[in-house]
């Protein structure tokens, strides 16, 4: 999508918003510069994505997801949180990611899966202590105290929040900056 705007006076800027390429461009910009400009940054824009793709190690699959989920609960919680199912969802767009204790399933927003592994991590495991704790109490975090990225994962999503409420290029819109989990059904 292009995106003229008067208040951009010089040079394109491109970025992903709610998962769509986003080219902005000044207003004055004349059509046959659009023409040349926009499908050069659109190609780098996804050369970007494909190339940071590559080196990713989280999983991009449910079954992966799920996968990287019993591990983390092997190595921080003891293996006592056992899901039933883990699963990317597109339709979470005010939390990072939910669960439902009583029937072991955790949902992930897709809105995670472009954020750096070990915040991806502390996210997995916030929803895995809800499976043993299904609040914030001071037992719910007792569970993660050993993530040893915990604070720097929570100051990401802040951060990340904060950009979105303000909508800061490169973040979507929507996202609260409420929890940083969650341990309510999905609305």
């Amino acid at each position: 999508m292009v995106r003229r705007t008067a208040r951009r006076k010089t040079g394109l800027s491109a970025f992903w918003e709610n998962g769509q390429a986003v080219i902005a461009v000044p207003a004055r910009l004349s059509l046959e510069d659009e023409a040349y400009w926009v499908p050069h940054m659109a190609a780098k824009l996804e050369q970007n994505r494909s190339r940071l793709a590559g080196k990713r190690r989280f999983p991009g699959s449910d079954a992966a997801l799920l996968q990287r989920s019993v591990s983390l609960s092997k190595k921080y919680l003891g293996a006592r949180a056992v899901p039933e199912s883990v699963r990317w969802v597109n339709n979470q767009n005010t939390r990072w990611g939910s669960a439902t204790p009583a029937l072991g399933t955790i949902r992930i927003s897709h809105h995670v899966q472009d954020m750096p592994d070990w915040v991806l991590d502390y996210v997995v495991l916030h929803e895995l202590a809800h499976l043993i704790h299904p609040n914030h109490s001071a037992a719910f975090w007792s569970e993660l105290a050993g993530y040893p990225k915990l604070e720097a994962a929570q100051a990401f999503l802040q951060g990340a929040s904060f950009a979105s409420a303000r909508n800061i290029a490169g973040m979507r819109a929507g996202m609260d900056d409420g929890n940083d989990g969650g341990n309510d059904d999905e609305k």
